[in-house]
């Protein structure tokens, strides 16, 4: 019983081991992988988006509540008239006071715009609360300010 575990039971023949590595496994696992990514790749392409869109109103209304946003959370409010120059805008350091200040502007005028204006550098969420919380007060027509 003195002979080495390479040797086979009959003959007495050593057999050599194989230091290979068998790349067969490897290759199946990479073509699935391949597979799957050329499954999926074009349903995670979401990056073109087909925005809508607008084009300037025919009659845009001649007086409507003006809202500026800042991107230091500040804003100004008041009524912009036709001929006018836009005096009677009062600042207002928050959204709160914002919100307050639009609910008395529209309890005084109910049928009247509002028109927001906001500064290209603001958080986006910002200017969507704020069309968010004029529609829950009851105003029918939000429009937004562009060049």
């Amino acid at each position: 019983m003195s002979e080495s575990i390479f040797s086979g039971m009959r003959g007495g023949r050593r057999k050599r081991l194989r230091s290979e590595i068998n790349v067969v496994p490897y290759i199946d696992v990479m073509l699935v992988l391949l597979v799957i990514f050329m499954v999926c790749a074009p349903i995670a392409n979401l990056g073109n988006v087909d925005v809508p869109t607008a084009e300037k109103t025919s009659a845009p209304p001649d007086t409507f509540i003006q809202v500026s946003l800042r991107p230091d959370v500040s804003a100004e409010i008041g009524i912009h008239q036709p001929g006018k120059p836009d005096t009677g805008f009062q600042n207002v350091p928050d959204h709160d006071a914002l919100m307050r200040q639009m609910q008395q502007l529209h309890a005084e005028h109910p049928d009247m715009p509002v028109l927001i204006a906001a500064d290209k550098n603001i958080i986006y969420n910002e200017v969507i609360q704020v069309i968010s919380d004029a529609k829950k007060m009851g105003i029918k027509r939000v429009g937004l300010a562009t060049q």
